[in-house]
């Protein structure tokens, strides 16, 4: 990326417009689109030049606000983080290495939950530390079983 002219101009009005050149009614469909992706490579999807992570995000958050489907996304950017931190799956030995890529992944997934759900999320990463999910579990999108089990959908 050469000079960041992300937050030139009404860069909200730029993101969505991208979003519908790409043939989606929203941020949020296509964010979906592309479940394992992170929020870097969608950023550079939608404008390599004039697009950033941030934005995204927190586009998202709002749609996720006014669809009361906060969680749901919650649920996505695990995904996003698992997907980009462990690619092949959940280790089946959680030595010192495999430990710290975890760790990795669920602590970016902290920073982007947001403070309604960091508590729920503090319990997550706890239950997935306690009693670890299957060797090779790589969920692919936010409807994932275990994922659903431990941060069920709330919001009405």
């Amino acid at each position: 990326m050469s000079e960041d002219r992300s937050w030139e101009g009404h860069w909200k009005v730029r993101l969505h417009e991208r979003v519908r050149e790409r043939g989606y009614d929203s941020l949020t469909a296509f964010a979906e689109s592309r479940p394992t992706a992170s929020l870097v490579t969608l950023a550079e999807e939608l404008g390599e030049e004039d697009v950033n992570a941030v934005q995204v995000f927190s586009g998202l958050v709002a749609e996720a606000e006014r669809s009361r489907q906060l969680t749901r996304l919650v649920r996505g950017q695990l995904v996003r983080e698992l997907s980009q931190h462990l690619p092949n799956g959940w280790p089946a030995v959680l030595d010192d290495a495999n430990r710290f890529k975890v760790a990795k992944a669920l602590g970016l997934w902290s920073g982007f939950t947001p403070e309604t759900h960091l508590e729920r999320g503090k319990q997550v990463a706890a239950a997935l530390l306690a009693t670890p999910p299957p060797p090779g579990w790589r969920p692919l999108g936010p409807d994932d079983e275990l994922l659903r089990a431990l941060l069920p959908d709330e919001e009405a």
